[in-house]
């Protein structure tokens, strides 16, 4: 591998990731403002939320940041919430993906159908969890919300307060670095193996795109969202596997659950579900022929 390689590919990715910045601050902004001015008022909508919860939670989770999926995994955990209000969150949950694509004006039709399309699959699922097929699932497996609530306490994830100018900074600067990471790494593929071969290969999964991206979602950290983001834009997957991979994903909601929930047997089939119905989602649209 050449000196020249690496350094078009880098040169490439610095220069496509700065464009983003101002909007990815501003973004960000709205984003702490929204926690640090409501983040209690929309702790006590997502626990009262009662059976009806999952709309809530999908209202909820597609607020742009994983502090509300992790809020919900301790909420499950604490016997708070239902499990349909869960999904209904991790679902919904866009984590780093929505402020990329806000960060890209173009992009803003993608986005507005993302938000829409991932609330919508949350109400659904939440749907059929809580109301439609709420007796099919034993208790021991179902988990959540059984008639009384442990103890909990929601904020053992949340940052400790801070100046929202100063977060919005120290988030924009974290993901700004993930962003040149990912756009390094992509390009550099591109230059070594050919832009066609690799596109070829991600597209000649057809069908299975979806349950690949699905996977990817479920890694419990902002950077599958944005690896995700990134693929998408450079026309390395399509909207439907994008979809699947960012209804998967739960930001580090996941990695709280499997903490906070002492059942391991609900912990992975929460995780096996949201597989399944993240998957399910892309190929949806991959059968309406959805591509933005």
């Amino acid at each position: 591998m050449s000196m020249h390689v690496l350094m078009h590919a880098l040169e490439h990715a610095v220069e496509d990731s700065v464009r983003m910045l101002p909007f990815l601050y501003l973004a960000y902004l709205a984003i702490e403002f929204i926690e640090h001015s409501h983040g209690e008022r929309i702790e006590r909508a997502l626990a009262g939320g009662g059976r009806w919860g999952f709309a809530a939670g999908a209202a909820l989770g597609s607020v742009p940041q994983c502090g509300f999926s992790a809020m919900a995994a301790n909420l499950y955990a604490s016997r708070v919430i239902t499990l349909g209000t869960l999904i209904a969150v991790f679902l919904a949950t866009s984590d780093e993906a929505v402020p990329l694509l806000v960060a890209m004006p173009g992009k803003w039709p993608v986005m507005a159908m993302l938000i829409t399309l991932k609330v919508v699959f949350g109400v659904v699922a939440g749907f059929c969890l809580d109301v439609l097929f709420k007796g099919l699932l034993p208790r021991g497996l179902r988990g959540g919300y059984t008639g009384h609530a442990d103890e909990v306490d929601c904020h053992e994830e949340h940052e400790e307060q801070t100046s929202v100018w100063l977060s919005a900074l120290r988030h924009t600067a974290e993901i700004f670095l993930f962003i040149v990471l990912f756009s390094f790494l992509i390009g550099l593929v591109f230059e070594l193996v050919g832009e066609d071969v690799v596109s070829e290969v991600l597209l000649g999964m057809g069908v299975l795109q979806p349950l690949f991206t699905a996977f990817v979602g479920l890694v419990p950290n902002c950077a599958a969202s944005v690896l995700l983001t990134q693929l998408y834009l450079s026309g390395g997957i399509g909207f439907p596997a994008l979809m699947a991979g960012l209804c998967s994903g739960a930001g580090v909601g996941l990695a709280v659950l499997f903490r906070a929930n002492p059942s391991l047997k609900q912990n992975l089939f929460i995780a096996g579900l949201l597989w399944a119905i993240g998957a399910g989602c892309g190929l949806v649209l991959e059968l309406l022929g959805l591509y933005l």
